[in-house]
């Protein structure tokens, strides 16, 4: 098995869901294809949808919901 990060492709602010009441994307532990949206970016009130990139399963997320991002940081893991 192989581990990857997910990495920020902008600064902002990151979000586990589409809308405050919505449910998650996902959630830790679900399994998740490459093109599976994990969570968005928030800049200048433009939302930014975040793939997995990686097919396998969706270990951790390394940000909470509403904290701040910086471009290339790392967001997620996932293992294929």
């Amino acid at each position: 098995m192989t581990e990857h990060l997910i990495l920020a492709p902008l600064p902002g602010t990151f979000y586990r869901r589409p809308a405050p009441d919505a449910a998650p994307y996902v959630e830790e532990g679900n399994l998740v294809a490459a093109d599976t949206v994990i969570a968005c970016i928030e800049v200048m009130k433009q939302f930014n949808e975040m793939t997995a990139e990686h097919g396998g399963r969706l270990l951790a997320f390394l940000l909470a919901d509403g904290d701040a991002v910086d471009i290339g940081q790392p967001v997620a893991r996932v293992v294929t």
